[in-house]
């Protein structure tokens, strides 16, 4: 099966952190934190509809400005997601300019923002052009399991990370189950193709009962058919569910036993596992002082987790040059056979 997203790291290892998430089938994109993305041509910039910002540290939130520019004058709806203080962050970067020449447009740019506390509600606001981007309170919402999106092809669930004593969130992108048609059973079970598939998938993956009735209706040179099957035989006979990818990114987060459970649990048996590795392991303490993680730990917690691959990045510029060797003993102690 062919995945539905692609993943690059904008930056390389060393720069600013952001994870674009492409759609393979869409003209759309994600991002996992929101540095530095000057590099990113327009055309991609403009296809981003859901940016996750793990913290507003200057790297990790800086790309926020560069987004706006691109996106105001355009019809174009963005969401922007962070941890506690997010909302009153991302007013303020707004109205640190002046916005009086926005009427003339002819289009809108709506901003919905919203941040998860401790809670468990995800705290909403709304900034639209047409009003200067003044903030608009909306009703928070409920966000079990640190679910911040949840669509039917896919959801992106958070977890609150320590960060020398501010929250980090780490992120997974899961993908839903792919669910395939096998031709050959809808021939012998004389139902042909068409729509019909497409609401078969969504109330399968919305999880309607197997004792739920589906109508199918068709044209062909016999004239007009109508069929109904129940939910639970179309499933158990047409559909082949394959499991999804996932993607998870954790990043600027204290390697304390709290941390470590929320990480293995976010990135368990994750397809891609993108953590940082800022420090050589010799740098131990100056991880734990400044709240990060040494290239071993991100390695071990990528075992733990049990991930088919790791992928560090974030490096210091401290070591500048021994980017291999960080590669290396986060290989190292993923394969088990390092510190």
């Amino acid at each position: 099966m062919r995945p539905q997203f692609q993943t690059h790291l904008v930056n390389g290892t060393t720069g600013d952190p952001v994870l674009y998430i492409d759609f393979q089938f869409r003209r759309r994109a994600l991002l996992f934190d929101l540095g530095e993305i000057g590099t990113l041509p327009a055309r991609r910039v403009l296809r981003i509809t859901d940016a996750f910002v793990s913290h507003t540290h200057m790297d990790h939130f800086i790309g926020f400005d560069s987004l706006l520019r691109l996106m105001v004058g355009r019809s174009k709806h963005l969401r922007l997601y962070g941890p506690p203080g997010f909302l009153d962050r991302v007013m303020h970067r707004l109205l640190g300019y002046t916005w009086n020449l926005v009427q003339n447009f002819q289009v809108e740019l709506v901003i919905h923002a919203a941040e998860l506390r401790a809670d468990g509600l995800l705290h909403r606001a709304r900034f639209r052009s047409a009003r200067q981007f003044e903030r608009e309170g909306l009703e928070p919402l409920e966000a079990p399991g640190g679910v911040l999106r949840n669509e039917d092809e896919f959801r992106v669930r958070a977890v609150p990370l320590d960060h020398n004593g501010i929250v980090s969130l780490g992120f997974a992108l899961e993908e839903k189950a792919h669910l395939n048609v096998w031709k050959d059973r809808l021939d012998a079970l004389g139902l042909p193709t068409g729509p019909w598939l497409t609401e078969l998938k969504q109330r399968v993956r919305r999880g309607d009962p197997d004792a739920a009735a589906l109508t199918i209706r068709w044209r062909d040179g016999d004239g007009d058919h109508r069929r109904v099957e129940t939910l639970g035989r179309l499933r158990r006979e047409v559909l082949r569910e394959v499991p999804g990818q996932t993607i998870a990114f954790v990043v600027d987060a204290a390697f304390d036993a709290a941390n470590r459970r929320a990480i293995i649990d976010l990135a368990r048996y994750a397809d891609q596992f993108h953590v940082e590795a800022p420090f050589l392991n010799e740098a131990t303490a100056r991880a734990a002082a400044t709240g990060h993680l040494t290239a071993g730990q991100a390695g071990w917690l990528a075992r733990e987790a049990g991930a088919r691959r790791v992928i560090p990045f974030h490096f210091s510029a401290r070591h500048s040059g021994q980017e291999s060797l960080i590669e290396e003993q986060v290989q190292a102690a993923f394969a088990g056979t390092g510190s």
